[in-house]
């Protein structure tokens, strides 16, 4: 357990220079040197959302294996912070896949929480039913539900991808979800 004690000082001019060292010739050393302080963060994090002290030592080597690759491809201007956001992003990931086993939903842990009827008897048709309902959204609506929910992509991942601002992003999701609800309410009254 000591290897998750966090460490008080933080380095943003260190972590920055690890960073590019990694991101210059792909060291995974340089990379676990730079990550090691945070270990205490990330498990504290990830014990505050999935609240199972194994589940969260083993989220700590997940989120490792996914700086890998994720440190290469977005802009980090605070290691801290950034790593913060991939952390709790992960643990709500994690929440929502466990709760997929258990009822169809879309996500569970934003505000305004779109769910599917738990009680329907036939969640396929009810999925089938979202499919359709999903087709009927306008283009950015639908690029946006189908990135951040099918696809796991976080707003800013979806605003680098699409071009979109991140407040549009957000938008387009919430509306989404809005006009999905709406019409699934509408095809269960039927």
């Amino acid at each position: 357990m000591s290897v998750f004690r966090p460490t008080v000082k933080y380095d943003e001019s260190a972590d920055l220079k690890l960073l590019n060292s990694y991101r210059a010739n792909g060291d995974l050393a340089v990379l676990g040197k730079l990550y090691q302080p945070y270990m205490g963060l990330v498990y504290g994090v990830c014990l505050k959302y999935l609240k199972d002290e194994e589940q969260c030592k083993d989220a700590v080597m997940q989120i490792f294996e996914e700086l890998i690759d994720k440190v290469s491809r977005h802009e980090i201007k605070q290691f801290r912070g950034w790593l913060y956001v991939l952390t709790r992003n992960y643990c709500l990931m994690q929440l929502r896949s466990e709760k997929k086993m258990d009822v169809v939903s879309m996500d569970d842990v934003m505000e305004n929480t779109f769910v599917l009827h738990p009680e329907d008897e036939d969640k396929e048709e009810t999925m089938k039913q979202l499919e359709r309902c999903m087709e009927k959204l306008p283009a950015a609506q639908k690029e946006s539900v189908n990135l951040f929910y099918y696809k796991d992509k976080c707003y800013k991942e979806i605003s680098e991808q699409t071009g979109y601002t991140l407040n549009e992003v957000k938008s387009y999701i919430q509306n989404g979800k809005r006009n999905l609800k709406i019409c699934l309410e509408k095809h269960s009254e039927r």
